[in-house]
């Protein structure tokens, strides 16, 4: 677990790549033929995606699929996101 500020600003794009994909959802389930909401979709989907790797690998697994270890149960060892990087 790194103890900087760059966790903090991996988890915020994290945040802001999920709002897109939340807010971009709602609009395709009343516009589903919508072409250029379907690439946006894609393509803030891809940024999400990005920055869950981005954050997982420098700050630890931040969704339970994020865990990598075959031999420990990481999802327990970091702080939680909520709880901050340096607890």
């Amino acid at each position: 677990m790194n103890c900087n500020v760059d966790c903090d600003m991996l988890l915020m794009q994290v945040y802001k790549a999920s709002f897109a994909v939340d807010d971009v959802v709602l609009y395709l389930d009343t516009h589903p033929d919508d072409k250029d909401a379907l690439n946006y979709y894609h393509y803030v989907n891809d940024l999400r995606m990005q920055a869950l790797q981005a954050y997982e690998k420098q700050c630890g697994p931040l969704l339970t699929d994020g865990v990598m270890d075959e031999n420990y149960w990481t999802w327990i060892q970091d702080p939680w996101p909520w709880e901050g990087v340096c607890g």
